[in-house]
């Protein structure tokens, strides 16, 4: 299970607490002292880092780039100082500690020649990582020249503040977005992305700690490199301080841990290092762990509260996510008094009841999470909490589709779904409103010119100049494309709607069988799973939609402002592939996709993803993969563009 834990956490998951974590891995270390015997080379025990990322180029670091050994116990500090005293007696140097914060994040290796910016890369495996330097270049506090034109390679960690993180999850959670567990996860994931314009858009930072390589500078102390660090430009680890003795650094760690919750980002831990560079040689390395310092981790906080009531927050998608509404509890410095509870499924596993006296514990020092129940404390008042069957935004149907954790609103005209609703409403593959992006579709919501969908229609050409200086030509042009979209086919309209499951392939499907809005809204929920590409899921997602009154509503306000409701009648009556199913697979060269699929449909046929008994055809292109073999083990008949070329003359 460990090692799972460890490759989760090198995927940039995590699936249990840093302290959970250290913990079993402390088990584990201890087994294998006790019985070496049973070490094996995949051990995590044995890794130093994660492995390279498929995307990346390699680099090797020139300087190692190794872990620390953690300790939990003040003893164990003072054990690590006395082996330090007797090597620094024995070799005649004096002995003196720099104490710093160990942040939370993802360490790199910046390279600098001439004092420029060259390269940089993750840890990986400590010996080999990735290049990432165009991610690097996105993060702001990174300099990209430094004030003196040296040869430097440095060792920084890369982050995400605590005020930075809590939007970034925040706007996640708006977005019905996976919530990131923690700080060092999305800063971690953030600079590891293969496309830097995703990087660029994570509020990174990084503090610089360690002189990996330098050809033309020579220092005694670390404390003295840090410092010099500062001089070059570089943002540097702000909590750095130099302890005469080892009283002095346990108190440090003390001060340290009083006054996390005031620092700007997230700590796991307190390092504590030798200061002296040679006594730092003299006592060397092991593969995995310098032995001249160690990392103090600091055990999380938990405390007790009661759970007041548990509302809902509605996202841009129509989830709904359960919130817990605490007695206020300050937890590792802060004042919490509410938190997600994830899903009904989550609230279920761990048995959470309006009432109840919660554990509460700050995930990665930074997300406040409900850990437990403490049941001993029930009194029989306590509420079993049930999922809102209405939003409570709009009122409309809430529904659980089977195989789905979250709850949905299925309410068309939702406020809280309506800036996602007209970005679809307006995409090329629906009504095509060119000119109506997601910038201007928010200040029309922020004006409240528009408060839903069918607004839209009702825009003037004032209200449209007022968002722009000298906008009269973007009015225009935007109230023309507007005026466009009324026209389109009916099979855009049914995909704009944003139905679940309905995309542009069902909406045409539905339309060749349903030519009017009104045929389709009163279809039975029968005859929808009647048709060979929608399951019963799919029909009554969309019986349901078409019987909610805010669908109704909308449909209504489309027709009075002119909206095309008819499927736009084909000229061709050549249906040669009535009945076909054809499934795609390789690369056409004399084709796209979409235009191999648009002739298929317009003669008749349809296209489906995966192979089976039904197909009729298979179009296989170049590099053909595993549909390809399934149908030659099934029997169907493969066919090349060549041949496609002739059916379609």
């Amino acid at each position: 299970m460990l090692k799972y834990y460890t490759q989760m956490y090198f995927d940039d998951k995590q699936v249990v607490s840093d302290y959970e974590y250290d913990m079993l891995m402390r088990e584990l270390k201890k087994i294998e002292a006790e019985y070496p015997d049973l070490i094996r080379k995949d051990s995590p025990t044995q890794k130093v880092g994660a492995s390279i990322k498929k995307g990346f180029e390699k680099v090797t670091h020139e300087v190692p780039l190794q872990s620390l050994q953690d300790v939990f116990s003040f003893d164990e500090v003072r054990e690590f100082d006395e082996r330090m005293r007797k090597l620094a007696e024995e070799n005649n140097i004096k002995l003196d500690y720099v104490v710093e914060t160990k942040i939370d994040g993802l360490s790199a290796a910046l390279e600098y020649e001439n004092g420029v910016f060259v390269r940089g890369a993750t840890r990986g495996d400590g010996l080999v990582g990735e290049d990432v330097t165009e991610n690097l270049k996105t993060v702001k506090s990174i300099p990209k020249k430094l004030k003196e034109p040296i040869n430097i390679i440095v060792r920084g960690e890369v982050f995400i503040g605590k005020e930075e993180f809590e939007k970034l999850n925040g706007d996640r959670l708006l977005d019905d977005g996976e919530q990131f567990a923690n700080a060092r996860n999305a800063a971690a994931g953030s600079l590891r992305q293969l496309d830097s314009k995703i990087t660029a858009k994570r509020p990174l930072d990084i503090y610089i700690f360690n002189v990996q390589k330098s050809d033309s500078i020579n220092f005694t102390t670390h404390y003295e490199s840090l410092l010099y660090l500062e001089k070059l430009g570089f943002n540097v680890n702000p909590v750095k301080v130099l302890c005469d003795n080892i009283d002095d650094a346990i108190e440090t760690i003390k001060k340290i841990g009083e006054d996390r919750e005031k620092l700007s980002f997230g700590i796991d831990g307190a390092v504590v290092k030798v200061n002296n560079l040679e006594l730092r040689e003299k006592a060397g390395t092991t593969y995995k762990v310098p032995k001249w310092a160690v990392a103090y981790k600091y055990p999380p906080e938990r405390k007790k509260t009661k759970l007041k009531e548990i509302t809902c927050q509605v996202g841009r998608t129509g989830a709904i996510t359960p919130m817990a509404i605490l007695e206020p509890v300050v937890v590792a410095g802060s004042k919490i008094s509410k938190t997600t509870l994830h899903n009904e499924d989550y609230i279920k596993q761990k048995d959470i009841r309006v009432g109840d006296t919660v554990i509460i514990q700050k995930a990665g020092d930074v997300i406040p999470e409900v850990v437990g129940v403490v049941k001993s404390k029930r009194t029989g008042e306590e509420k079993i909490y049930e999922m809102p069957k209405v939003c409570p935004v709009c009122g409309a149907q809430t529904i659980r589709e089977e195989g789905e954790s979250a709850w949905y609103c299925n309410g068309v005209e939702c406020p809280a779904k309506l800036y996602r609703g007209i970005i679809h409403f307006a995409s090329r593959d629906a009504m095509d409103i060119t000119g109506l992006g997601g910038a201007i579709i928010d200040e029309l919501i922020q004006r409240k010119l528009i408060n839903n969908i069918a607004d839209i229609y009702k825009l003037t050409f004032d209200d449209i100049a007022s968002l722009k200086k000298n906008g009269k030509k973007f009015a225009q042009n935007l109230i023309n494309s507007i005026e466009e979209s009324k026209s389109r086919d009916l099979y855009r309209l049914v995909n704009a709607l944003g139905i679940r499951h309905v995309g542009v392939k069902i909406a045409k499907s539905l339309t060749k069988t349903y030519d009017t809005m009104d045929k389709l809204m009163n279809a039975s929920l029968e005859s929808l799973c009647m048709k060979d590409e929608i399951g019963r899921i799919i029909a009554e997602s969309i019986y349901n939609f078409f019987r909610e009154e805010q669908t109704i509503d909308l449909i209504n306000r489309l027709k009075e402002y002119g909206v095309n409701m008819e499927a736009q009648k084909e000229d061709n009556t050549d249906d040669r592939f009535y009945g076909k199913t054809f499934v795609l697979t390789g690369s056409l060269e004399k084709y796209t996709r979409e235009q191999a699929s648009q002739i298929i449909e317009k003669y008749g046929g349809r296209t489906s993803g995966t192979v089976s008994k039904k197909t009729s055809y298979v179009l296989a292109g170049e590099s053909a993969g595993s549909k390809l073999t399934k149908a030659q083990n099934l029997g169907i008949t493969i066919i090349s563009e060549e041949q496609f070329a002739e059916m379609i003359k």
